[in-house]
């Protein structure tokens, strides 16, 4: 009996000891991971999530089209086909119309503005209503800098310019330029060099000149143009399957936003960093870099209003999420205007 009752213990000592088995997920990225900034940013959410979690969570990040096609993401996650996933939230626009807002806002608010709505001001609450009903997580990760205005194969001097344009533009800044007349469309990252290369477009946005850089658009297309009114500021997003999220405990769902805060943190630094020797090597390669004539930016300005209301008057949410931001980038835009200090 003796014998028994002392293996017994040995037993209970031996497993209470024994490390617990890491629950492991799967998440796939909408880019490739090797594409500048975005592209390791989910590999370093997860990185801060195994660590934070002492190792009881365990993310694989795969990339652009390893289990679904890039643009089938959202529908993987929100069907469980998929437990996660990260994305730039304007890509789901026609499923969520606020994500069009929270992608891509003309004129919207610089990423220091973003972040405190997202956070603290309410802007997180907002849109995870418009994700409910698909049964997703939704948790802003990388806070994308203002964008480049764009390439484009001829001067843009007037507004008049764009009509006719064939340009792969995103979101409510290409709803915004179909009404000045171009041609707008969303070609997929990957495909964006060879549609400029073979012609099929005339010009195309995609990020800032870190990302772009690495793309080679300078090699097809010689202007460059500023400032990214189409996008200030933009968000990426870890998406997670709800009942994915609801097995997490409390602790582990805070330490996934904590660990997206850190990542916005880091990869805000990264890409400020990045820019002023992306401009260089850009127009090293002979690009002229230019902005967009006041006047073209006024008659930009006057259409996305337009855009904005009509969206806003579509969705409920949108509405809600365009208020809330609006009235919001207005309320601290007096401490930005109180410490604005006159340039040389």
């Amino acid at each position: 009996m003796r014998k028994t009752i002392g293996a017994a213990t040995i037993a209970v000592a031996m497993m209470s000891a024994a490390p617990a088995m890491a629950e492991s997920f799967d998440l796939q990225s909408v880019f490739g991971l090797q594409v500048p900034s975005i592209g390791p940013s989910p590999v370093k959410w997860a990185e801060n999530v195994k660590l934070m979690t002492g190792g009881d969570i365990d993310i694989k990040v795969h990339g652009s089209g390893d289990f679904v096609p890039p643009f089938e993401v959202f529908g993987a996650v929100s069907s469980g086909a998929l437990p996660m996933g990260f994305d730039w939230i304007g890509y789901w626009a026609s499923t969520i119309p606020v994500a069009n807002l929270i992608g891509s806002m003309p004129f919207g608010p610089t990423p220091d503005v973003a972040l405190a709505w997202m956070f603290e001001g309410g802007g997180m609450e907002i849109i995870q209503k418009a994700y409910d009903p698909h049964g997703v997580k939704v948790i802003p990760c990388h806070l994308v800098v203002p964008e480049a205005g764009g390439w484009f194969n001829k001067e843009i001097n007037t507004a008049e310019d764009f009509k006719g344009l064939n340009m792969r533009i995103a979101g409510l800044g290409g709803k915004t330029l179909a009404r000045l007349g171009a041609n707008t469309q969303l070609v997929p990252a990957g495909e964006i060099y060879v549609s400029l290369e073979t012609g099929r477009i005339d010009a195309t946005e995609f990020s800032a000149p870190q990302l772009d850089l690495g793309f080679g658009f300078q090699k097809v297309v010689k202007n460059y143009y500023f400032p990214g009114w189409h996008q200030p500021s933009s968000w990426d997003s870890i998406i997670i399957n709800m009942d994915v999220w609801n097995g997490f405990s409390d602790d582990v769902q805070k330490i996934m936003v904590q660990a997206c805060k850190a990542n916005i943190a880091f990869n805000l630094g990264d890409q400020i960093n990045a820019q002023a020797d992306a401009i260089a090597t850009i127009r090293e390669a002979g690009v002229e870099i230019r902005r967009f004539p006041d006047p073209v930016l006024a008659a930009i300005r006057v259409e996305a209003e337009t855009v904005l209301a009509e969206e806003a008057a579509n969705d409920p949410i949108f509405k809600e999420a365009y208020e809330s931001l609006t009235a919001y980038m207005d309320r601290v835009g007096e401490w930005e205007r109180l410490q604005a200090i006159p340039a040389k």
